[in-house]
């Protein structure tokens, strides 16, 4: 694969891993104030997210190395 593509596909994923990032913070905060649990059961979706942001990220890379893909989880 081209290094330029390699490097576009690293970086359309950057702006999801911050929002993954920050919903995950998000998250870990209501739980530790005792927020209502409406409110971090919806965070909890926080924690889906990253986990696919990171699954791309891990795959961009594996692909980068010639490597065998990660399996998805």
């Amino acid at each position: 694969m081209e290094a330029r593509a390699l490097i576009e596909m690293v970086e359309a994923g950057e702006p999801l891993l911050q929002q993954a990032v920050d919903a995950m913070r998000d998250y870990h905060q209501a739980q530790d104030c005792g927020a209502p649990a409406e409110e971090v059961e919806r965070l909890l979706l926080a924690e889906s997210l990253f986990q696919v942001v990171s699954d791309y990220q891990l795959r961009v890379i594996a692909m980068m190395r010639d490597k065998e893909m990660p399996p998805l989880h």
